[in-house]
Order: structure tokens, then C-alpha cells, then sequence
């Protein structure tokens, strides 16, 4: 478990849970690049290891080359989710090739969540069913919509989310990194207010814990994050710890592009 501070307030937290051998799970948190990366893996004996393994190292790495570069300085919206679309592209290629590469590999994949702040506003891309929600005064809410063939079937009205919980099919998803050559990624941008908690997870932590129990837990412990995480897996395992649980929590001390507006005024006032 780890935390970091500097715009945002940073904590994640992973674990094995009390059924899987080993952990497939992998993330990044990176306050200084205002990044966060999730992802799930799956396919053969550590081969799920590996794909979330390369997504959660080539995003920050990629990430990092643009701010250097200062690409990414004063993104539109849609300059943004290109960059992370892209981010979510290489991956899939990086992934299918290595899996095409290496029998040991073969049909291995992973989910991913991406969350990149700008300015006052933050873009996120996925692919799979780990998620990405928002915690705004007492309201959480999911800001991506699962690729799975549990989701196909509740939009289509086959199944409630009461039956979808309990399906043995809730682990199969319609969209992954390294399953196909060529993959397109969901990506949106929202608006950022200071106080705002986000939190990237996989499907170890909703599968066991509700969303209602989710936002309590984040709630009650916000002004430490690193427990609240701890607590979120712990509840996870508590209540069966099927699957790995992996959390990233972030919350916003305030908007990326506050400081330097403020800033600027302040210069004018003196000119």
C-alpha cells in the first residue's frame, strides 16, 4: 500500500483475496503526472500477471514523455481523450503482440482504467469491467459502464442487477487489451470540483462489496485514505474475497489548473 501527496491525495491498496493464487491485479498512482492506472488480468498461469503488468508500466511511462515534451500542455476535452485513447491502444498492441510472440502468453489480456487529470478536469478511458467512480458530496457514481456480457444483458432488459450479481457469468467481458489486434477504448471527460473522491477498481471489490456499503466506507474515512482503502479490501475479504481486490483513491485538493490561474491574476494586479 502506498500514498503520495501533492495537487491530489493519493492511496491504493491491492490484494490476492481468500480464493486466487496469485495476483493479477496491477495499478499506478501517479499525483505528480495527475494519473491513475487499473488493471485486471487474465489468461494462464501468470500470464494475466504479465498483461496488467504492461498496461499500469507503459501508461505513466508514455504519459511522462508528453509532459516533458509539453504535449500535453492546455488540452482541449478532445485532445485529452485522444491521448488516452491512445495510451489504451498501445497497450492492446504491446499485449497481443507479446501473447502472439510467446506461447506461454497466448490468449492472455486485461482490463484498464485510465484517469488523467487536466486543468479542472479529469479524462478517463477503459476497456473491460474494472471501473472508475466518483464520490461528490453523499452521491457516488460510476463514470464507466462496464464491457461485459453481464452489462448487454441489463441493458437489454434480460436481467436485473439483483440477477446479474448473482450469475456465473458476471466475470465475462466484451472488451479487453490483448485479446484482438485492434481495440477502441470507451473514453469521456468530466468536470472536476475540489473534495471530489475518485475510485479506480476491479471487479473483486464491487462483486463483494455494494455500492452503498462502497461509498460509506469512503465517506466515513476520507480524511485518510490510506485506511479507507485497507478498508475496502478488507471488506472485500470479509464478505468472500473471491477474486483479487485492487483500489486506487484519489482526492482532489484542488483543480490542476487552479494555482497557476490564480497566480497569473496575481502577477497582473502588479504590472
Amino acid at each position: 500500500m502506498n500514498r503520495v501527496t501533492s495537487k491530489f491525495d493519493m492511496a491504493s491498496a491491492t490484494d490476492v483475496g481468500r480464493v486466487r493464487a496469485h495476483n493479477e491485479d496491477s495499478l499506478s498512482a501517479e499525483p505528480e503526472l495527475g494519473l491513475a492506472t487499473l488493471a485486471d488480468g487474465m489468461g494462464g498461469y501468470n500470464a494475466g500477471e504479465v498483461a496488467s503488468g504492461i498496461a499500469v508500466a507503459m501508461v505513466p511511462a508514455e504519459i511522462r514523455k508528453l509532459l516533458s515534451s509539453e504535449k500535453l500542455k492546455n488540452l482541449s476535452d478532445e485532445a485529452a481523450q485522444r491521448v488516452v485513447a491512445a495510451q489504451a491502444v498501445k497497450v492492446n498492441a504491446a499485449i497481443y503482440a507479446a501473447s502472439q510472440n510467446q506461447t506461454k502468453y497466448s490468449g492472455m489480456g486485461t482490463t484498464l482504467v485510465i484517469a488523467y487529470w487536466h486543468g479542472d478536469r479529469v479524462t478517463i478511458g477503459h476497456l473491460g469491467d474494472s471501473r472508475c467512480y466518483r464520490l461528490r458530496g453523499t452521491q457516488l457514481r460510476p463514470l464507466t459502464r462496464d464491457h461485459s456480457w453481464i452489462q448487454e444483458q441489463i441493458d437489454a432488459g434480460l436481467m436485473t442487477p439483483q440477477q446479474a450479481r448473482a450469475s456465473k457469468k458476471r466475470n465475462l467481458v466484451t472488451r479487453a487489451c490483448g485479446i484482438d489486434p485492434n481495440v477502441t477504448p470507451e473514453v469521456h471527460t468530466h468536470a472536476v470540483q475540489p473534495d471530489d473522491i475518485y475510485l479506480l477498481c476491479s471487479d473483486g471489490l464491487y462483486d463483494m462489496v455494494s455500492d452503498e456499503n462502497i461509498m460509506n466506507i469512503i465517506s466515513s474515512l476520507k480524511a485518510n485514505l490510506p485506511l479507507a482503502a485497507k478498508q475496502l479490501v478488507q471488506q472485500a475479504n470479509d464478505n468472500g474475497g473471491r477474486d483479487n481486490i485492487s483500489v486506487i483513491l484519489v482526492r482532489v485538493l484542488k483543480p490542476a489548473g487552479m494555482a497557476a490561474g490564480l497566480l497569473a491574476r496575481f502577477k497582473s494586479w502588479f504590472k
